[in-house]
């Protein structure tokens, strides 16, 4: 019944994006209830708007703990070690995978947790990146992956060779299959968000999350992304075991509600997924927003009501499948 059901998505969903002659091509949600604001609108809002926060955001002494050189790292048990904001570590029948690669500080960002351990040691056999912001896809961090295999959203392969040449790479629209060849296997699905790196290129570069399905767990990692019904879309094709979901960088909601999920939102997308267990990232690493760092983790605390929440430190290797 599900495969049936996911054959039947990828027949009838809307291809991401519309163009607007063969030259042009800009991608769009598949959800389009509302869109980012324009970025001068965002400076303007920043630049000028009182934060209700500051006091709070001043008095926050929040610090994520680190754990360095997790014994695990050497180890051939299937893992998911949390390297900070969305990049992740999963090793898999002995393959490494990596999510979200941005391990330095991004230009105007300031990294507020260590690396557990060094970018060279990390060794990649696969990167996986849900679309092009700095604090999602950092190049000094890609330059180190010499050989590596990126699995990436539709018309990022030019972005990713200019970060380093040796890197070999696959393109996928939602709703498709990278081919691997390994006895693992991804998927990329929507996420609500957005793409730049540069004044010229917002939403030339689609977007998206991933499905990982393993001989024995299947886990989803949701990207940067706003709630909306693509979480609900998902969960009725896949059986998800660990859903990885941001709980960061969301105030002020007027701006940032059709880019990122709160706390509540995060918890109302692991239910719509009807996921086993939530891993919580994208806080505690890069200062984005209005909100305190320590905030999201204590929201999410707060409002949680019996679901089965894995809190991960910086370093920490979750052996998933015991």
């Amino acid at each position: 019944m599900r495969r049936r059901r996911f054959l039947k998505l990828l027949a009838i969903s809307p291809v991401a994006m519309h163009a607007r002659n063969k030259e042009d091509r800009i991608f769009s949600n598949l959800y389009p209830d509302g869109k980012p604001r324009a970025l001068l609108s965002v400076l303007k809002h920043k630049l000028f708007s009182k934060n209700p926060y500051a006091e709070a955001k001043k008095a926050d002494t929040f610090k994520m703990p680190v754990i360095y050189n997790d014994p695990h790292l050497q180890g051939k048990e299937d893992f998911i070690c949390w390297l900070g904001h969305a990049s992740f570590l999963l090793q898999i029948d002995g393959k490494r995978i990596i999510t979200d690669p941005c391990l330095t500080a991004p230009p105007m960002m300031h990294r507020h947790t260590e690396l557990p351990l060094s970018i060279d040691k990390i060794n990649p056999d696969y990167i996986l990146v849900s679309h092009g912001h700095y604090d999602h896809l950092d190049s000094d961090t890609v330059k180190h992956f010499d050989h590596a295999k990126a699995l990436l959203p539709l018309m990022m392969s030019d972005t990713i060779k200019e970060m380093n040449k040796s890197i070999t790479t696959q393109e996928r629209n939602w709703f498709e299959k990278y081919d691997t060849q390994e006895r693992f296997e991804v998927y990329f699905l929507p996420s609500h968000h957005w793409h730049r790196r540069t004044l010229c290129d917002t939403n030339r570069i689609l977007w998206g999350s991933y499905l990982i399905k393993t001989p024995n767990k299947t886990i989803y990692f949701a990207g940067d992304t706003a709630y909306s019904p693509h979480f609900k879309e998902i969960g009725k094709r896949f059986d998800i075991d660990i859903a990885i979901l941001p709980i960061g960088a969301y105030e002020p909601r007027e701006i940032m509600k059709q880019m990122h999920m709160n706390p509540q939102e995060a918890l109302q997308a692991y239910n719509d997924l009807d996921a086993k267990e939530l891993i919580p990232m994208h806080y505690g690493t890069f200062d984005l927003t209005w909100e305190p760092m320590g905030a999201p983790p204590k929201v999410l605390r707060e409002a949680a009501k019996g679901e089965n929440i894995k809190w991960l430190s910086i370093g920490e290797c979750y052996l998933y499948s015991k």
